[in-house]
């Protein structure tokens, strides 16, 4: 193996180069509909985990559980090949037989969702990380603020670039 001399040139030359221009383009397309459906699916269920309503907490819990201990692998295994014997007759068989690239499709789905429950943990815990006495010290913040410039505040700039704006009754 040490003395081979590899043809890396092959891979510029037709048909390996549409080949390879392919399989970048099936990957890409992919990778933002799988992320789409994660982001969606996934602040969704993460909100849902930190709502007072026990059912959407409960809903929420057990989709990041299901999710996230069933390994990828069998994952896609079921969405490919279980999901459409679980549906009705012509559902299963237009997935099977109709639906173009019915393995994007289900590669997407499975990515997507299995994607979305780590997209929920997290968002869960950036809410969680959020301090719960965080609005009675930005009335704090704002008293102290009128004790210094000695004027009442009424509204208050806020956000990464001060553009949404907080009004507050005086």
């Amino acid at each position: 193996m040490a003395n081979y001399n590899w043809n890396w040139s092959l891979l510029v030359r037709e048909p390996y180069l549409g080949w390879l221009f392919s399989g970048v383009t099936w990957t890409i397309l992919l990778a933002l509909g799988a992320w789409l459906i994660a982001v969606a699916v996934g602040s969704a269920v993460g909100v849902a985990r930190t709502l007072p309503f026990a059912p959407a907490r409960w809903f929420g819990a057990a989709y990041v559980e299901i999710f996230r201990n069933v390994p990828l692998l069998a994952q896609m295994f079921l969405w490919f090949f279980v999901l459409p014997e679980l549906l009705p007759r012509d559902w299963g068989r237009w997935i099977k037989r109709d639906l173009p690239n019915p393995e994007f499709v289900s590669a997407v789905l499975c990515l997507g969702f299995y994607t979305a429950s780590r997209v929920a943990e997290q968002v869960r815990s950036g809410i969680g990380s959020l301090p719960r006495g965080l609005p009675a010290a930005a009335r704090a913040y704002v008293h102290r603020i009128e004790d210094l410039t000695g004027a009442p505040v009424s509204a208050i700039g806020v956000g990464p670039g001060r553009d949404q704006t907080i009004i507050r009754d005086v």
